[in-house]
């Protein structure tokens, strides 16, 4: 055979195989180890990367869990089947009581001038803290609504937000961006929640509102498990106290609380 020919055919082979055996050894020594744990954690996560967890997503969460930096208990769309399958294979207890959001306020309160600007709750909370007697009321243009992932919330013909508690996985993206900050993310089990976020006390507040909270403190004599304080002038139900025995709803004769 002529050498022309087979000699450049043979360094080309032997390049091929130095080069296949380079890169063999460079994907054995530069390889970055794989956590099998966090493979398994990505798994048991739903996979709608809604970014409740505080994280980018589900393979932010499971990273940050494989490294010990997150709890498993902070997947609201899984709820607590998917925290007690994180907890079994990062070997931990978990207790995880479902959430939902919760508006306190029931918006029966007039307005004190026509908002015609864009139809934002924060755009109308600049002017004047809203067009609301209430300074403290839901505005009612949907931030809250336009912000949920999962269709949760709703409105009703009187312009109120309605949040539907069996799609809610309280994730929390609702209260990230009320400007009056009314939401709160409270366990599904408390029952007893009190409808009114305004801060003023006595005449002032009825004035503006005909089912607010005037800090009265009948309820707070009413509840015989000390579940009800006042704070900033607004009664405030301690959840792990609360038996939703109801009275401090018949007490409340400004029907604020349900």
């Amino acid at each position: 055979m002529d050498m022309t020919i087979l000699l450049p055919v043979i360094i080309v082979t032997a390049i091929g195989l130095i080069a296949g055996l380079a890169l063999a050894l460079a994907a054995k020594f530069m390889a970055v180890p794989v956590d099998e744990r966090e493979e398994k954690l990505r798994e048991c996560l739903p996979g709608a990367n809604c970014g409740a967890c505080g994280y980018s997503g589900c393979d932010g969460y499971a990273a940050a869990l494989a490294k010990g930096e997150s709890t498993p208990d902070k997947c609201a769309p899984g709820g607590a089947d998917t925290a007690a399958s994180l907890g079994e294979i990062l070997g931990v207890e978990v207790s995880s009581t479902p959430k939902v959001a919760f508006i306190a306020c029931q918006k029966n309160s007039a307005n004190k001038y026509d908002y015609t600007g864009k139809q934002s709750c924060l755009s109308a909370s600049l002017v004047h803290s809203g067009p609301l007697e209430c300074q403290f009321g839901c505005i009612g243009f949907g931030d809250c609504l336009r912000a949920c992932p999962f269709g949760a919330i709703s409105v009703d013909d009187n312009g109120k937000m309605i949040i539907c508690e069996d799609i809610c996985v309280g994730c929390g993206k609702c209260a990230a961006v009320c400007p009056k900050s009314l939401i709160s993310i409270v366990p599904k089990t408390a029952k007893t929640r009190v409808l009114c976020s305004n801060k003023h006390k006595g005449a002032p507040v009825v004035k503006v509102c005909t089912t607010s909270c005037i800090a009265c403190g009948m309820c707070v004599k009413a509840c015989e498990n000390e579940a009800i304080t006042l704070v900033d002038n607004i009664a405030a139900i301690d959840p792990e106290k609360c038996t939703n025995c109801g009275k401090c709803k018949v007490a409340c004769k400004r029907k604020a609380i349900i």
